[in-house]
Parts: structure tokens; C-alpha cells; sequence
């Protein structure tokens, strides 16, 4: 029997995602989350075999939840789902030692698939992004936008990079926002971080 935990906040899709494992002989639901705090105490407390863990939980998100789990329990094993597949959340899953890693609009057999071949160990990455992920392997930032990112991560406040490059406050903004959406980062420290295990800092 494979033990499942669900966390997802959206509602009518945990409930879907419940009621479709639960309709399979060997797969047990033993606990359903809507928030990324309720994760790590919960899969200590129920020992899951496999975590099925949405990537935008409110709280902590799922691939800190992810890296928590195996840090804290290895022996179970994450299966993140995402609405929005990018090349750079997926090297950030692998760097939390996801085992699965598929989009929300995957066929509901191949979703089961995918919790007992990570419940079995092996690793379940979306094809296309895998792809994607190995043709975008070099930097998407311009020099612009790597230069503002290097002063920010070095502690410079947008308005102190502004005065710095002889550049406006606003452009200062949208060079940051622009790094975030090309590095697929959650916010200005995530972008940061990123670049910054990717060599481009």
C-alpha cells in the first residue's frame, strides 16, 4: 500500500486529487493539507510513502517544504505539482531533492503513475520541461539586469542602485522584476539566489 500525503490549497483540486488516488486498491490518502506550515509536523506524524506537495503554498512554499521533508524524513519521497512549468523552478525542485516533478494539467493516469513509480523510487520529471531545462541552461539576464541584480544581492537598496547606475528609481524596479520572471524566481531573494548557484553572480 503506498501512503500519500496531499497538500494543496486550492480546494475543489485537493478534493479531486483525493478522490481519484483513492479510487486505486494500493494507494492510501492519510492526511490533506491546504498550507505549506501543516507539511513537515504532518508527514512526521503520518510517515507518508510519497508527499504530493503544490509548489505555491501559501506559508511555505513546496520546494522548501520539499527540501524540509528530505532533510527530516528521506525515506519519503515529494512529488511536486505546478501550474506553471519553468526550466528554472525545476532545477530549483532537483536541488531540493524532489522525486517528482509534473504540471497540473497532466493526465490523471499518468499522475497516478507518477505517485507509485516515486513511491517506488524512481525519479518522474515532465519531459518537456526536462528538455527545456537542459536548452536554457545559460544565462537569461541581460548585462543590465545582471548588474542590478549583483548590487541588490550585495545589500543596495533600489533607490541607492538607481543613484549609483544614473538610472530612475522605476527602470531599477523593472530590471529586478524583469531577473525575477526570466530566472522563474518567487521574489527578488529567490531570484538572487538562483543566479547565484547557477555561477552568474
Amino acid at each position: 500500500m503506498v501512503r500519500v500525503l496531499i497538500a494543496e490549497d486550492m480546494r475543489i483540486l485537493r478534493d479531486t486529487l483525493v478522490a481519484l488516488l483513492e479510487l486505486e486498491d494500493d494507494i492510501e490518502i492519510v492526511a490533506e493539507l491546504a498550507s505549506g506550515a501543516e507539511v513537515l509536523p504532518a508527514v512526521l506524524r503520518h510517515q507518508p510513502d510519497v508527499a504530493v506537495l503544490d509548489i505555491d503554498l501559501p506559508g511555505t512554499d513546496g520546494l522548501t517544504a520539499a527540501a524540509e521533508i528530505h532533510r527530516q524524513l528521506p525515506q519519503c519521497r515529494t512529488l511536486i505539482l505546478t501550474g506553471l512549468g519553468r526550466p528554472g523552478t525545476l532545477r530549483r525542485a532537483l536541488a531540493a531533492h524532489v522525486f517528482g516533478f509534473i504540471v497540473k494539467d497532466t493526465p490523471a493516469q499518468e499522475l497516478i503513475d507518477a505517485v507509485r513509480r516515486v513511491a517506488s523510487g524512481e525519479r518522474v520529471i515532465d519531459a518537456k520541461l526536462a528538455l527545456a531545462a537542459l536548452e536554457t541552461s545559460r544565462n537569461p539576464l541581460s548585462p543590465r539586469e545582471l548588474e542590478v541584480l549583483k548590487r541588490h544581492a550585495a545589500g543596495a537598496s533600489a533607490a541607492e542602485i538607481a543613484t549609483d547606475m544614473s538610472l530612475s528609481y522605476g527602470t531599477v524596479r523593472n530590471y529586478l522584476a524583469a531577473a525575477v520572471t526570466k530566472l522563474g524566481a518567487r521574489n527578488r531573494v529567490d531570484a538572487v539566489r538562483i543566479a547565484g548557484e547557477a555561477g552568474w553572480l
